[in-house]
């Protein structure tokens, strides 16, 4: 049997999604867990049913069966938005008909599998750009997503499992969430799921088993979504104290002081630039600091060839979509650009990628290094290698 937790408490005047209609943005909640079958789906749906029982209007957006009948069975009594089919290459795809739900404008949508992504010729590319849609709308929005999909752990998923997802979801939106609930399973009990056909059935269970259905695998995958919950806990306890106002009877104390970690991350054209990306933007959430990329224009950058430059202006832009503000300098000399510009916006840690896997001309010789922590000394300046899977 699963169990949850959720990351925030319940508001006190109202349910976890609100029946009421109203001119406002929708609120998301997402179940979340560690891999296929932990019962993420079924806990959705099983919140479905009882908003249903309370008289709240609610509609399945996109539901993926798995031929799991316990968890098909909960689609009784629940109105089934028809999917939208789109022809590729030959073949039929279904997707969800986002603006046939907007049509529709129920209180509630059940969106299964929140990371999947769209088939080309979709009117965006990403089902969680969907659902932003959706939440626009004003449509509160029920939702599933595996803690591997997460963007800020992609490299650390890698790591762990030598498996380098594809469908990630960026962290801001995850963040943006009204409430997550992490939905819980030991890799034992989920393993015996797997073993009598409740997750995948035929081929697709040996296949599973080849890739994270290893149970050292399940074992590390569940410690970091558990840690990840853990954080964002603290992370929400942190901002709800920050906006509770005083009691005119409760003593003045000292509001809670932000941090003012702010990490600068050096971005190159480099394909493990965005590996930096995510570890410069999971370091600064952390600390609850701020994040920004930062690409030098010099006498360098212009001896660059154009697939160097498209592959720059990609790593900025999977910057942006990150949320990490992106600024573009000009220098002759780029330590010294870089640290100046570091002192101009408060910067207290520098992340670069380590020189020796550079292979473009740009300054990461010796001397760069040196003179690099010779200005910068007094920040935090840290060398970041390209990570391996584990053995």
């Amino acid at each position: 049997m699963s169990s949850s937790f959720r990351t925030e408490p319940e508001p006190a005047d109202s349910d976890a999604i609100s029946g009421e209609k109203a001119t406002r943005t929708g609120k998301l909640k997402i179940f979340l867990g560690y891999a296929a079958g932990v019962g993420k789906t079924f806990q959705m749906l099983t919140e479905a049913q009882q908003l249903r029982r309370e008289g709240v209007d609610v509609v399945v957006g996109y539901f993926e069966p798995h031929a799991r009948p316990d968890t098909i069975a909960l689609l009784e009594g629940l109105e089934v938005v028809p999917r939208r089919v789109i022809e590729y290459r030959g073949a039929r795809f279904e997707e969800m008909d986002t603006e046939a739900i907007v049509r529709r404008r129920p209180t509630v949508c059940v969106v299964d599998e929140f990371a999947h992504t769209n088939v080309p010729g979709s009117e965006r590319g990403k089902r969680w750009q969907d659902v932003m849609l959706l939440l626009e709308a004003g449509i509160d929005v029920l939702t599933t997503v595996n803690i591997q999909h997460l963007e800020s752990l992609n490299d650390q998923v890698y790591c762990m499992t030598g498996i380098r997802v594809r469908e990630t979801v960026p962290d801001w939106v995850v963040q943006q969430a009204a409430e997550v609930v992490m939905v819980d399973l030991t890799p034992r009990a989920l393993l015996n799921r797997l073993d009598r056909g409740a997750v995948y059935q035929g081929e697709k269970v040996e296949r599973a088993k080849q890739n994270f259905f290893k149970e050292s695998t399940l074992v590390a995958l569940r410690e970091l979504a558990l840690r990840e919950t853990a954080f964002e806990v603290e992370s929400r306890q942190a901002l709800a104290a920050e906006e509770k106002p005083l009691s005119p009877a409760a003593p003045e104390t000292e509001p809670p002081q932000r941090s003012t970690e702010r990490v600068l991350v050096y971005v190159t054209p480099e394909p493990s630039a965005a590996a930096l990306i995510r570890r410069g933007k999971r370091v600064a959430d952390h600390l609850k600091g701020e994040c920004i990329a930062v690409a030098v224009c010099g006498k360098e950058l212009a001896e660059l060839s154009p697939r160097q430059r498209a592959a720059l202006e990609k790593n900025m832009n999977f910057a942006r979509n990150l949320h990490v503000p992106t600024h573009v300098i000009k220098a002759e000399n780029v330590a010294e650009g870089l640290i100046d510009f570091a002192r101009q916006q408060r910067v207290t840690q520098i992340y670069l990628l380590r020189p020796a896997v550079s292979r473009w001309r740009l300054p990461f010789r010796r001397n760069f290094v040196e003179q690099l922590a010779r200005l910068g000394r007094d920040m935090e300046i840290t060398f970041v290698a390209e990570r391996a899977p584990l053995s």
